[in-house]
């Protein structure tokens, strides 16, 4: 079973809508939206869930008044300001339980805390894989890692061709935790300084890990010149640039109908993009064959 991972170097490139179309142009996928801070891939597809499960991603400290003396230690100790008045502010708080330690009376201890859920779904394209991380909560990369974990399961049971995971945005940990073991990157970028930028960064975050790696150029079109400079410096690094996708307003409508660039007429951008899953399958199919 392949797994495919669709990223960039920032948010708004583009991840989901040709993760969108992906799902709905492969034959046998099991989809998964890693973006645990902020997803959307749902938006798209519109999921049943059918397994929602809570997901334990770190602890906060808590004061028993029966022992506390109320020395002060812990809250002159504290950098984040979470303990007022000898009561600890559970969304300040870090978790890092240095007040732990200072406490003479051993009064503050360090309790799991549920900082997301976790989901299974079905979906007119497939099981998707999902999450969800509560307000101000952290360890998104291990949600990731989580979430892959059921995905593989899933892809098992059901027989899947391929893992088909909706990134990141960014180089750091969730992104991380979301390429790492895959067999291919897609990254995508947009003709932008900013986009250049950021295409490099995550370029070398993949080959850093050893994972290879095609480029899409969404909304090319807008900036010909920085298209022409994404290209050379894939060029220099080795990198295919399989897609080549033009800017147009019919991708919003397809957004606003709830449906995929693959599944609604968005002329050329449907087009190019069926021809890069092509190319996507191709790749993963010679690189099984080696």
């Amino acid at each position: 079973m392949y797994q495919l991972t669709i990223i960039s170097g920032k948010g708004g490139t583009g991840k989901t809508t040709i993760t969108s179309a992906f799902a709905h142009l492969a034959e046998s996928a099991v989809l998964v939206d890693a973006d645990v801070d902020a997803a959307d891939l749902h938006l798209i597809l519109d999921p049943h869930v059918e397994q929602q499960e809570p997901y334990v991603g770190g602890s906060v400290a808590t004061i028993d008044e029966t022992k506390c003396t109320q020395c002060g230690n812990c809250a002159d100790i504290c950098r984040y300001d979470a303990i007022d008045n000898f009561i600890i502010d559970p969304i300040s708080c870090e978790g890092c339980s240095v007040c732990t330690y200072v406490c003479p009376e051993e009064a503050i201890v360090m309790k799991k805390k549920v900082s997301g859920d976790w989901f299974i779904s079905s979906t007119r394209e497939g099981p998707l894989v999902h999450a969800r991380l509560r307000i101000a909560e952290d360890n998104s990369g291990k949600l990731v890692s989580i979430v892959r974990q059921k995905a593989k399961e899933v892809g098992v049971q059901e027989n899947c061709e391929i893992v088909i995971i909706d990134g990141p945005p960014g180089i750091g940990c969730p992104v991380i935790a979301s390429i790492t073991a895959t067999d291919l990157v897609l990254v995508v970028t947009e003709p932008t300084l900013s986009g250049i930028h950021d295409m490099e960064r995550v370029l070398s975050t993949a080959q850093h890990f050893n994972i290879a790696a095609l480029v899409c150029v969404n909304k090319y079109d807008i900036n010909p010149e920085n298209t022409q400079q994404i290209e050379k410096l894939c060029a220099q690094r080795g990198v295919a640039v399989i897609g080549r996708l033009p800017y147009d307003t019919s991708v919003t409508k397809a957004m606003i109908h709830g449906t995929s660039v693959a599944e609604y007429d968005c002329g050329e951008v449907s087009r190019e993009v069926a021809r890069m899953w092509h190319k996507v399958r191709t790749t993963l199919l010679e690189r099984d064959s080696i």
